[in-house]
């Protein structure tokens, strides 16, 4: 075992030097093998100095043990065996109490009187870590009914729900790093300004050949105006995005060429777009999208006259006429 030692210590400092740099170096998901390479390169002549110390250590100590005379020789190899007789002694020492054993030579002092032909029998202990670990139990177990059964300090059902609801934080936790687990159902709106400079750069890098940088629309539909082709919306955008325009006609699908987190962010750039002026903008395609989901604006009816209403929504203006029924 100790032949062992300096490949032990080798193997002990690469651990440690390898997770002191990580622990060191680690900004997020980025390690410092990432940022700092040179300290590797440090770590690694390190290394290697060390490695060389070991060997040339060893051989020294070679060149010097056959230098010694016989005589010397052999009291240094009584020494090596000394030392390796003591070796973990503390540890063989601590094993042998914890199983409560008589040694042979101690046998007779707990043999029973019980004899069957010729077979006696040895009143042995049970191992201490046994006992203790019984007397342990007993304790958990008294401790356990006053607990629960006398204070009732929480039931199972409860366990369950307090598990549940801790569960539900850490997973929305978890979401908030995991943007890629988005799909069409649960795409969202984003209004962070790093998502939409995100999305912008996705948008020039390959949208502007059909849709112009302004979203004025070219080869593809303008994105500016109250009119969308497939709907509009986060989730609409979303989905045309994912699996691409109207068949033979739009644009391809882009779910095999960007991750789900990107797609949100470009959708929600593209409806960023909403109201702009562009430049030279391209009349409207499709239908004038309205969200479902929107509320309901109060309307308030002003009465001009007996043939003419003034209907106010968000303060604007719609003027008709009153149809009444003739009941001639």
């Amino acid at each position: 075992m100790k032949s062992l030692a300096p490949l032990l210590r080798i193997i002990g400092f690469s651990i440690i030097g390898y997770l002191f740099l990580n622990w060191a170096g680690t900004t997020g998901d980025t390690s410092i093998f990432n940022e700092q390479p040179l300290a590797w390169v440090v770590l690694g002549g390190v290394m290697l100095f060390y490695i060389a110390g070991e060997v040339c250590a060893a051989a020294l100590k070679n060149l010097l043990y056959q230098s010694l005379t016989e005589e010397a020789k052999k009291r240094y190899d009584e020494k090596e065996v000394l030392a390796k007789a003591n070796q973990f002694k503390w540890v063989k020492n601590k094993y042998k109490s914890l199983l409560g054993s008589k040694a042979i030579e101690e046998e007779h002092e707990i043999i029973l009187d019980h004899n069957y032909d010729g077979i006696k029998e040895l009143d042995n202990d049970l191992p201490p870590w046994w006992k203790y670990s019984f007397y342990a139990t007993i304790l958990f177990a008294i401790i356990y009914l006053i607990r629960f059964e006398v204070f009732n300090d929480y039931d199972q059902a409860e366990e369950y729900e307090a598990a549940v609801a801790q569960a539900q934080i850490e997973i929305e936790e978890w979401k908030k790093t995991a943007k890629d687990l988005v799909d069409i159902n649960t795409v969202t709106l984003l209004s962070d300004a790093s998502d939409l400079n995100a999305g912008k750069n996705i948008f020039v890098t390959n949208c502007v050949a059909c849709h112009k940088a302004d979203g004025g629309g070219g080869i593809g539909p303008n994105l500016t105006d109250d009119n969308w082709i497939l709907g509009g919306g986060i989730k609409n955008v979303f989905k045309t995005i994912s699996e691409g325009g109207r068949d033979g006609k739009g644009m391809i699908a882009w779910k095999t060429n960007l991750k789900p987190s990107e797609m949100a962010q470009v959708a929600s750039y593209v409806l960023s777009l909403h109201g702009t002026t562009p430049a030279e903008p391209k009349a409207p395609e499709g239908e004038i999208w309205t969200d479902p989901n929107a509320p309901i604006e109060e309307a308030k009816i002003e009465i001009i006259d007996s043939t003419q209403v003034n209907i106010l929504i968000e303060d604007q203006p719609v003027t008709g006429d009153i149809v009444t029924e003739n009941k001639d």
